[in-house]
């Protein structure tokens, strides 16, 4: 089990094969995506590396939280995430991650915050076919109908379909090919759509329902950079 990324997503863009097949990708960036911490079976109960990305200003971390990056010797990140990795993978602190941590052709698994829809119908939360456009039918065309029953029980269960908030939740898209990756950019493109606005932060992980390619780098592919200490007041 290899670690995963923490990326930005800066919007889609269609590429083109050589033949002319047009194909829509996300552009996904990698921002200072470096190693923070450790989690170890015998202190932690299990085994992880805990991930940065993004570089934060001083006045926006808590005085906590900058002893945590200082105690670990980088830089001050945005955001935080851990990844569950077997204990061969575990690679050192202040490793930065590259691009070509997947390899073209590989599947991923992205998983984001979905756009958030606010208040909707059930025509477009639930895809529900409206009642008719006659027969009787008036101010009612997009309402849901029915939902409850007679005397017999007497309620509405719990669970039914109904309007409400839509969106701003946690989506994972499953087995998105990796059609190309631009190291020194810190660039990669997949195939299709991946949840969530841009300028939103989305978690990259192997794909849990494919097998891995036989050139894919372990513990992962990294720039080597030197720590950098955070103040701390």
């Amino acid at each position: 089990m290899r670690s995963g990324l923490i990326a930005i997503k800066l919007g889609m863009m269609c590429v083109y094969s050589d033949a002319g097949v047009r194909t829509p990708v996300t552009v996904l960036k990698l921002d200072s995506c470096q190693v923070i911490a450790h989690r170890t079976l015998e202190r932690d109960g299990y085994t992880a590396l805990q991930l940065g990305s993004g570089n934060a200003k001083e006045t926006r971390v808590s005085k906590p939280i900058r002893g945590h990056f200082s105690k670990c010797g980088v830089a001050l990140k945005r955001r935080l995430f851990e990844f569950r990795v077997a204990v061969e993978n575990l690679a050192e602190v202040g490793l930065e991650f590259k691009a070509s941590h997947f390899v073209v052709g590989q599947l991923v698994d992205a998983t984001s915050t979905s756009v958030g829809k606010g208040f909707s119908g059930v025509m477009k939360r639930w895809h529900f076919g409206g009642m008719c456009a006659s027969h009787g039918v008036s101010v009612s065309h997009r309402s849901q109908g029915s939902t409850g029953h007679r005397q017999e029980p007497s309620k509405v269960f719990k669970g039914k379909k109904m309007a409400g908030h839509l969106g701003c939740e946690q989506v994972t898209v499953q087995n998105l090919r990796v059609m190309s990756t631009d190291v020194e950019r810190g660039v990669i493109l997949l195939r299709g759509s991946v949840p969530g606005p841009r300028g939103s932060w989305v978690l990259l992980r192997d794909a849990v329902k494919a097998s891995l390619p036989a050139d894919v780098p372990y513990p992962g592919s990294f720039h080597v950079l030197k720590a950098i200490s955070a103040d701390v007041n």
